[in-house]
């Protein structure tokens, strides 16, 4: 794996452990916006494996689409979250 590969994989990392600590603190203390924080970086992870999968799993198959729309989903959930989820 290239320079590119181990970056991008450190960005997926970096993304899970963000939403495992956001999900476990919202677990402790039952904030609602540790809960949508935590989503969004959930989303933010498969979209970052996505793109692993689509630039040096399977280089054949476009998955752009695909990544954007998951990167979309999960913003919109925190959106939502902060709109109008408020305590």
């Amino acid at each position: 794996m290239s320079l590119v590969g181990l970056i991008y994989s450190l960005c997926a990392i970096t993304a899970l452990i963000c939403s495992w600590l956001l999900l476990r603190a919202y677990h402790r203390n039952g904030y609602k916006l540790l809960l949508w924080g935590g989503l969004c970086f959930a989303g933010l992870t498969l979209n970052n494996v996505l793109l692993i999968v689509d630039e040096f799993v399977i280089p054949s198959i476009d998955f752009s689409i695909w990544r954007l729309l998951l990167a979309l989903a999960a913003i919109v959930v925190l959106l939502y979250g902060l709109i109008w989820d408020s305590e």
